[in-house]
């Protein structure tokens, strides 16, 4: 029984210990600073943009690394365009009002700024509860709208998915590598 319930717990732990790797490394980059966020909403400063650019490439690259060896098995979940716009609004709104987003707002309470405490951590738990009461209205109505089930690229294409994930990663470097030549 208890060797069972370790089992349950282990990944609780693994992304424990991830997400406390992950808050390191944005505070590390300087993305938990409200000045960098703000300079990336303006367009001024990219610290941002190459941090998530970097996250996708290795993510990308070790995820489906670890499917091909048979480590993992990847849950698609199915969406739509309705839950991509909901969703980027919500964001969107969030991240402009305060100037972070969730995984910065963690980071920079980690670091003891007092805006994400309360505006950031507040605004998280309001947000969910608002779309969790709102959820079982929503679900049938605008989150419905453009389903597209669990549909990847490699689906969509029919195609090894390292027909798709090499390209893409070397796109993706390829831009980070431009936006350190030209300095942003």
């Amino acid at each position: 029984m208890r060797a069972e319930q370790n089992a349950k717990r282990a990944p609780l732990g693994w992304g424990l210990l991830f997400g406390i790797i992950f808050g390191f490394l944005l505070h590390k980059g300087g993305a938990t600073k409200y000045d960098v966020i703000l300079g990336q909403l303006l367009l001024t400063d990219f610290t941002v943009v190459k941090i998530m650019l970097s996250a996708v490439v290795t993510g990308m690259l070790g995820i489906y690394f670890m499917k091909a060896r048979g480590w993992v098995t990847l849950s698609i979940k199915s969406g739509s365009l309705g839950m991509n716009v909901i969703g980027g609004l919500i964001f969107g709104v969030g991240f402009a009002v305060l100037g972070y987003c969730p995984g910065t707002i963690a980071g920079a309470i980690g670091n003891g700024y007092l805006d994400a405490l309360v505006g950031g951590l507040a605004g998280i738990i309001i947000g969910s509860g608002l779309f969790a009461a709102l959820y079982p209205k929503l679900r049938g109505g605008i989150l419905a709208k453009g389903d597209f089930g669990d549909l990847t690229l490699p689906r969509l294409f029919k195609v090894n998915d390292w027909l798709v994930v090499v390209p893409v990663a070397v796109l993706l470097v390829l831009l980070l590598i431009g936006l350190e030549l030209a300095g942003l």
